[in-house]
């Protein structure tokens, strides 16, 4: 009889150091980054996530995994038009190059804050460079849930949550959850596992 060995897939959550540090930029890409970014596409999708910083997956380096769904409304952005028909995919040291003014403010959740989402003002419209997995450059401008997605999880490789973008009143009414959720997270070293 055969037995299959489990896989651990873990994100860190609210509180652990990693996600307060800046990641570290990506030289080479390596049959050891592709792991990683096969690693983490698997973890993202397993928790039901649109995108997955290497922060998150416990990995310093300035990797973003993506799974944005293609939106009913068709594409509004060059980005949206190049990008979601490739989804999911992985970007190696992407970057904001410029931000437009028109803001707006929906509600963002993470995974390395369970249960918590909040209101968050972000560009409508960003100027977005990085590299795929396969050394291509992408330069585009993004609008719509990939370029939210984009700032969240670039954030993350700035070791900024959602959380610190929040407005007084908005993070004092959710402040006791984080309390909570730091405090449960100390039990199991910041970490959500999954095994499959």
């Amino acid at each position: 009889m055969f037995f299959r060995s489990k896989s651990r897939y873990t994100v860190y959550t609210y509180g652990a150091d990693i996600l307060k540090t800046r990641a570290r930029e990506i030289g080479e890409i390596t049959p050891e980054i592709r792991e990683i970014a096969e690693e983490m596409l698997r973890a993202m999708q397993l928790f039901d996530g649109i995108g997955l910083a290497g922060p998150q997956y416990g990995v310093n380096l300035r990797i973003v995994t993506l799974g944005i769904p293609c939106s009913d409304h068709g594409a509004v952005s060059p980005g949206e038009a190049a990008l979601l028909p490739r989804m999911p995919m992985t970007v190696i040291n992407p970057e904001i190059t410029a931000m437009g003014e028109a803001k707006d403010t929906e509600a963002e959740a993470c995974l390395s804050v369970p249960g918590i989402s909040a209101p968050v003002e972000r560009s409508q419209f960003i100027q977005f460079r990085a590299r795929t997995i396969n050394g291509e450059l992408i330069e585009c401008e993004c609008g719509g849930m990939l370029a939210r997605c984009l700032q969240h999880e670039i954030d993350h490789l700035d070791g900024i949550l959602f959380v610190d973008r929040l407005t007084e009143d908005v993070f004092s009414s959710i402040e006791p959850k984080l309390k909570r959720l730091k405090k449960n997270g100390r039990k199991k070293d910041f970490k959500k596992t999954i095994l499959v």
